[in-house]
């Protein structure tokens, strides 16, 4: 018998330094993926959100005041943007790997040749491109509702892709980890939703005791949403610097052990 050699290795690149094409190809497939089904993917994160806030909007009424300076409405908009944010960069590089998994096409990613880190980079970077949407419609359909205005671009744009790309690795890793749907249903409902809305999403954690305020600041989430409001309201509960500073570390920690789980073939079996 003749032993065949395993000559494919995920992680080895075949053109260059970086394949761009390909690289660009995976990003472009990744991007499609949610565009062809949009109502699912961009529509109905938007109709929760809206949900959310005519909701609260209407049980506390008039009592509602102000928070951190601002009517409690203007505080609450963004905070409920930067969450569709969140759990849509999670949705979708989850179900992408996990799908693949299940229908046997993540075959064909592996097979490609590109390497660990460019299959890493170009699904995250997917799911980024889709909460960047939703977040530029939410803002857009919000600011017909609300009088919602935008203080710091910059902010915005940072803790959008910040936050988006933490949870897109996030996300790559839980579709690896997860053998079927129910486990990822177990890690969004008891690690992804809790955490977002323990976060500061609907009230100020400066309301809180001591000990669940220093609590809440250890949660990266916090510093997703708070960011990502300073952008609007100008005022936020935390530091802009230590939680730019807190979320870029995290993005590079999170990236590299999605790289390097994909990179040994964790739970990818054919």
């Amino acid at each position: 018998m003749v032993e065949l050699e395993k000559k494919y290795k995920i992680g080895v690149t075949k053109f260059g330094f970086v394949n761009w094409i390909g690289v660009w190809t995976l990003y472009k497939k990744e991007t499609l993926r949610f565009i062809n089904v949009w109502i699912q993917t961009l529509f109905s994160p938007l109709i929760t959100s809206l949900l959310f806030l005519f909701v609260l909007s209407l049980a506390i009424g008039d009592e509602k005041g102000n928070v951190l300076e601002v009517p409690f409405i203007n505080f609450l908009a963004p905070g409920l943007i930067a969450m569709s944010v969140i759990q849509q960069a999670f949705s979708h590089s989850s179900s992408s790997i996990m799908i693949g998994k299940i229908q046997g096409t993540i075959f064909d990613t592996i097979s490609a040749p590109l390497s660990a880190g460019e299959v890493v980079t170009a699904t995250i970077l997917a799911a980024c491109s889709r909460s960047i949407v939703i977040a530029s419609i939410s803002i857009i359909v919000f600011s017909f509702i609300i009088d919602i205005t935008i203080t710091s671009f910059i902010h915005v744009i940072i803790f959008t892709f910040l936050s988006s790309f933490i949870l897109g690795s996030a996300g790559f890793i839980a579709g690896l980890w997860a053998e079927k749907f129910d486990h990822m249903a177990t890690v969004t409902n008891f690690l992804i939703v809790p955490l977002s809305f323990l976060s500061g999403t609907f009230y100020s954690i400066d309301r809180l005791p001591s000990i669940l305020h220093t609590i809440s600041e250890l949660n990266p989430f916090f510093y997703m949403i708070d960011g990502f409001r300073y952008g609007f309201i100008g005022t936020m509960d935390g530091s802009v610097i230590y939680g730019m500073t807190y979320l870029t570390i995290l993005s590079f920690v999170i990236w590299l052990i999605a790289y390097l789980l994909y990179k040994r073939g964790y739970k990818i079996k054919f």
